[in-house]
């Protein structure tokens, strides 16, 4: 099936289907409230050189790049969770345009592979994820694909400075890992193919080493300046301390991510089916032949680096496949017309996918579905709290800060009896087993407003308060 209008427009309805769900999605806590609690804050208090987790605390965990797509955001347009993901949209959809290119070398429909990619589950949760993966994703498909276009017989002047200003905005995405995740698969290519007199005669380094510097070198130096101690915990703990122990004492800011050795490849199978087993299959196919094709073996190497790279390490999630989404789709499109039932596969690829997506449109929609959000969000979105205190018992969440706009506050359980004894009209979000552990006296002073499978929304019980 050839039909470029079917391409076209199912990657259009997939994707007004996902902004869709970006709309009306609540975020969810932890991870993805936290960084669009920290794009607000940004957006808030204009403080462009140091991410905040919470006013005044900064966040060193992650470059600044996705949090300013977001910040940018949500200061031109509102804060809500449509524009604060908005930015991953819209590089996804940026990437679909960039990569179309490659199936119309090949005689095929230009969207294919944009099908093709939105139909991998990790690509399509990521479109509308407030993170860093996406822009990583996009700053080492800048890498990758500009160093192809470089080496080519007659290459465009600007392709060889793309590679490097990708290399830089990798550095703003997710830091150093940019490099170990392109330079390896390249080196290793060239090596295979003995391209290296082609390389360091078509692409200078000394000028686009000049480019990494001045597209990422600047905001680690005023950051440290702002914040000491800044590259020390991000560069040694973030990317060495963290990657050879998955329980680091001296993460400030995440959890364990503890797995088995390996892992990343039971991640990269399950979250890019069907095409990931398409991949396998053709693979060993092709195995006596595979070598002899420098864009089939260039995409092959990019696959399979990232997985390889993170193989000993205990400390990842399945996000960390991301940036080989992008050289999957190619080298499905690559073997298109190898693929036999490729019409089934890829109508049936679609009609799964979208009804997912309207399974979750209903579910966001559906209020028994709802209570088994882990957000604040329908806690609070029905109460105005601007004129009443609104705390959280012990430890506010990311979506509740978000959701007040930072006015959610974190109170003990002293200065909540404190509260309760000063008869003044409050709000306070508290978990069902911190509520089943207050004492008596405590609970019968409360009322509760909202509630759902976590947590509850409540508030003082004596005085009549029109909330």
């Amino acid at each position: 099936m050839n039909n470029p209008k079917f391409y076209k427009y199912t990657v259009i309805i997939i994707l007004v289907i996902r902004g869709i769900l970006n709309a009306v999605i609540p975020l969810m806590d932890k991870t993805e409230a936290r960084y669009a609690e920290i794009a607000r804050l940004m957006a808030e208090t204009g403080n462009w050189i140091t991410p905040q987790i919470d006013y005044g605390i900064p966040f060193w965990a992650k470059p600044p790049l996705s949090t300013w797509l977001s910040a940018l955001s949500l200061k031109v347009f509102t804060i809500n969770e449509f524009f604060v993901r908005l930015p991953s949209l819209l590089l996804t959809i940026i990437l679909i345009i960039v990569i179309g290119k490659y199936a119309n070398r090949k005689g095929l429909p230009f969207f294919l592979p944009g099908v093709i990619v939105l139909t991998i589950p990790e690509f399509l949760i990521h479109a509308g994820v407030v993170s860093t993966d996406v822009s990583l994703t996009f700053a080492i498909t800048l890498v990758m694909l500009s160093f192809w276009e470089s080496v080519k017989e007659k290459p465009k002047p600007y392709s060889q400075y793309l590679v490097f200003f990708g290399l830089g905005l990798g550095l703003l995405a997710k830091g150093p890992i940019v490099l170990i995740l392109t330079l390896p698969p390249i080196l290793i290519w060239a090596l295979i193919f003995k391209r290296i007199e082609t390389v360091l005669k078509k692409i200078s380094l000394l000028k686009g080493s000049l480019v990494v510097i001045t597209v990422g070198v600047p905001w680690y130096m005023l950051a440290e300046k702002e914040t000491p101690g800044f590259i020390d915990y991000f560069v040694v703990g973030e990317h060495f301390k963290r990657f050879f122990d998955s329980s680091w004492s001296g993460d400030k800011y995440g959890f364990p991510k503890y797995q088995a050795l390996g892992m990343i490849w039971v991640f990269l199978v399950l979250f890019t089916l069907p095409w990931g087993l398409i991949i396998l299959k053709n693979v060993w196919k092709k195995r006596h032949s595979i070598l002899k094709n420098e864009w089939t073996a260039f995409l092959l190497f990019w696959i399979l680096w990232t997985p390889t790279f993170f193989t000993i390490s205990r400390s990842l999630i399945h996000p960390y496949i991301m940036p080989v989404m992008i050289p999957i789709a190619l080298i499905i499109v690559n073997w298109w017309t190898d693929i036999k039932h490729r019409i089934v596969l890829i109508k049936s690829s679609v009609v799964f996918l979208l009804l997912s997506l309207l399974i979750g449109v209903y579910s966001t929609t559906n209020k028994r579905s709802r209570n088994y959000y882990n957000t604040d969000k329908y806690l609070l979105e029905t109460h105005t709290f601007r004129d009443t205190p609104l705390f959280c018992l012990h430890k506010a969440n990311y979506s509740g800060q978000f959701y007040s706009k930072g006015y959610m506050e974190t109170i003990t359980l002293m200065e909540l009896q404190q509260f309760l004894d000063s008869e003044k009209p409050f709000l306070v979000v508290i978990l069902n087993n911190h509520y089943s552990e207050l004492p008596a006296e405590t609970t019968k002073k409360m009322v509760l407003l909202e509630a759902n499978y976590k947590k509850g929304l409540y508030a003082y019980k004596i005085k009549s308060i029109d909330f």
